[in-house]
C-alpha cells in the first residue's frame, strides 16, 4: 500500500511539472545542490526544483562531468526529494551509463525517489565536450523514451543541446537541426544553455513544438522579454552556487585581514 501511495504522488508531481511548462509565464527553476537550498527555494515560492550537476559535484569536491558516482548523486537527490513537496528535476548529464539500457535503469531509480523530470545532454565530457552525432543521440532518446513508456515510468525528458555552450560557429543551425531530431525522438522539452541573443531565441522557439529552456548568462534578456519570446523554462544552473562560494571566499578574506569575526555579523 505504501508503494502505491508513492507512485500516486510521483504521478501528480509529473503532471504538475508538465503543466508548469505551459503556463503563461516561464517556469523559473530553483537550481539546488542539497536539501537545505532546495527547501529555501520552496520557501521563497519557487514552483519546482532542478538540481545543478556542477554545484552538487563541486560541493562534494569533484569537477563537473560525471566525476562523482551515480550512487553519490542518487543519495543527494534522495535527501532533496524527502525535504520538498514541489516537483524535482535532476540534471543527469549524459546519463551515468555506458549504454541506453543502463541509463533507463538510472532514470527508474530517480523515478522511485519521486523525481518528476531529468536533463540529458548531447555533449560528451569524456570526449573533450564534443557534440555526440545527432543521429546517434536521437536514437538514444527514442530508445529511452520507448523503454520508459513500456514500463509506465512517467518522467519529463528535458534534452540539452550544447552547440551554443561550445561556441560553435554554426550554433544556431546546429541547434535547429537537433531540436527537430530530438522532439521527433520523444523529448518533452529542449534545453539550450549558452543561447543569449533575442533573435536566436525567437528562432529556436519558433522551430520547436516542445517547451524551450534557457540558462542564466550575463547577456540573457530579462524574464519579461523571455516570456514575450515564448521561452517556457528558465534555469540558473550552477551560477547561484558559484556566487555564494565567491561571497564565502570574500568573507573569509575579511575575517583574516581584520583579525575579527565582525564580518560574519554585518548585513
Amino acid at each position: 500500500m505504501l508503494l502505491l501511495c508513492v507512485k500516486i504522488t510521483d504521478m501528480n508531481n509529473y503532471e504538475k511539472f508538465k503543466q508548469l511548462h505551459h503556463q503563461e509565464k516561464a517556469l523559473l527553476l530553483g537550481n539546488a545542490w542539497d536539501a537545505n537550498t532546495a527547501q529555501l527555494f520552496e520557501k521563497k515560492g519557487f514552483q519546482a526544483i532542478g538540481t545543478s550537476s556542477s554545484a552538487i559535484a563541486q560541493s562534494l569536491g569533484y569537477e563537473d562531468g560525471e566525476n562523482m558516482s551515480f550512487g553519490e548523486l542518487l543519495y543527494m537527490v534522495g535527501r532533496i526529494a524527502k525535504r520538498i513537496s514541489i516537483p524535482l528535476s535532476v540534471d543527469l548529464e549524459t546519463g551515468y551509463g555506458d549504454n541506453p539500457l543502463a541509463i533507463v535503469q538510472n532514470i527508474k531509480y530517480l523515478y522511485e525517489l519521486g523525481v518528476a523530470g531529468i536533463n540529458l545532454e548531447d555533449s560528451n565530457p569524456k570526449d573533450q565536450g564534443k557534440l555526440i552525432p545527432v543521429d546517434q543521440f536521437s536514437e538514444k532518446i527514442a530508445f529511452i523514451k520507448r523503454q520508459l513508456r513500456e514500463e509506465n515510468v512517467n518522467i519529463f525528458l528535458n534534452i540539452r543541446t550544447d552547440a551554443f555552450l561550445l561556441n560553435q560557429e554554426d550554433a544556431l543551425q546546429e541547434t535547429l537541426n537537433r531540436i527537430k531530431a530530438y522532439q521527433d525522438s520523444g523529448a518533452d522539452g529542449i534545453f539550450i544553455p549558452g543561447i543569449q541573443k533575442e533573435e536566436d531565441i525567437r528562432t529556436a522557439v519558433a522551430a520547436s513544438a516542445v517547451p524551450i529552456n534557457v540558462m542564466c548568462l550575463p547577456q540573457l534578456p530579462t524574464f519579461e522579454t523571455l516570456n514575450t519570446l515564448g521561452v517556457k523554462r528558465l534555469s540558473m544552473g550552477g551560477f547561484m552556487f558559484r556566487y555564494l562560494n565567491n561571497q564565502f571566499s570574500t568573507v573569509l578574506d575579511q575575517v583574516s585581514s581584520e583579525s575579527s569575526f565582525q564580518p560574519l555579523f554585518r548585513n
